[in-house]
C-alpha cells in the first residue's frame, strides 16, 4: 500500500498568500507544498458589488500582491490567493465581532439554505488564472443553547459566517450543494486545474 503523500517534506512549489491553516492543509492534501505568506489587502467591499464579483477581487488582489506584481517583476513561485465568504439573501457574513454577533449570525442561517462562495486566483507565467465556486449549504435548526455553547468552543471566532463545517459545527450541517472542499476554503477540483496550467505539479496517478 502507497504511504500517503506529504507535502510537508518537500519543498515549496507554490506561495499562498493566506496564513489560514485550512488551505494549506487543503493543498497537502493534494501533494503540494507551499511557501505562507501571507498578505495585507483591504476587505472592505465596494458599494453595490455582489457578493462574487466581492469575493473574486479579493483572491485576484491577494494573489497580485503576494507576488508582488509590479511592472517587468518576475515570478520565483506561482502564488495563490483566495477569499471565502458566507452569503445569505446576497448579504455577506463576515467574522463574529462577539458572542451576540455570531448568535445572530447563525440564528440567521439555522433551519434553512444559504450559499458559501470562494474564489481562486493563481498569479504566474500563465498570467493570472481565477475560478470561482458557489456552493449551497443546508444548515438544520439549531437551539439557542447549542448556538450559545458553539460560541464558547472558540471556533466560530475567526471563521466566516460564524461557523466552520470541518469542525464542530459539522454536526449543524443538513447538506451540500457543490464542492465540500470549497466550502472549507479551497475548490481542489479547481485549484489543482489552475496548478497545473501555472506548470505546478500537483498529484496524480503516476506518483503512486
Amino acid at each position: 500500500m502507497s504511504e500517503p503523500l506529504d507535502a510537508d517534506v518537500n519543498p515549496p512549489v507554490l506561495r499562498l498568500a493566506s496564513a489560514s491553516p485550512r488551505r494549506r492543509e487543503l493543498l497537502a492534501s493534494i501533494g503540494v507544498a507551499v511557501q505562507i505568506a501571507p498578505v495585507d489587502i483591504d476587505e472592505t467591499p465596494h458599494p453595490g458589488e455582489t457578493a462574487q464579483d466581492y469575493v473574486a477581487r479579493l483572491a485576484r488582489a491577494k494573489a497580485l500582491v503576494g507576488a508582488g506584481s509590479m511592472p517587468g517583476a518576475g515570478f520565483d513561485l506561482p502564488v495563490l490567493g483566495s477569499d471565502t465568504s458566507v452569503v445569505r439573501d446576497g448579504e455577506i457574513l463576515g467574522k463574529p465581532v462577539d458572542a451576540e454577533d455570531a448568535f445572530v449570525m447563525l440564528r440567521s442561517l439555522s433551519g434553512r439554505w444559504h450559499q458559501v462562495m470562494t474564489s481562486v486566483a493563481v498569479s504566474g507565467p500563465a498570467g493570472v488564472l481565477e475560478a470561482t465556486v458557489v456552493s449551497d449549504v443546508l444548515m438544520r435548526e439549531l437551539q439557542d443553547d447549542e448556538i450559545r455553547a458553539y460560541w464558547h468552543t472558540g471556533e466560530p471566532a475567526d471563521k466566516a459566517g460564524g461557523y466552520a463545517i470541518q469542525g464542530l459545527a459539522s454536526i449543524f450541517v443538513e447538506r451540500v450543494e457543490g464542492s465540500y472542499s470549497a466550502v472549507v476554503g479551497l475548490p481542489l477540483y479547481e485549484t489543482a486545474s489552475l496548478l497545473r496550467r501555472q506548470g505546478v505539479p500537483v498529484w496524480n496517478g503516476a506518483l503512486l
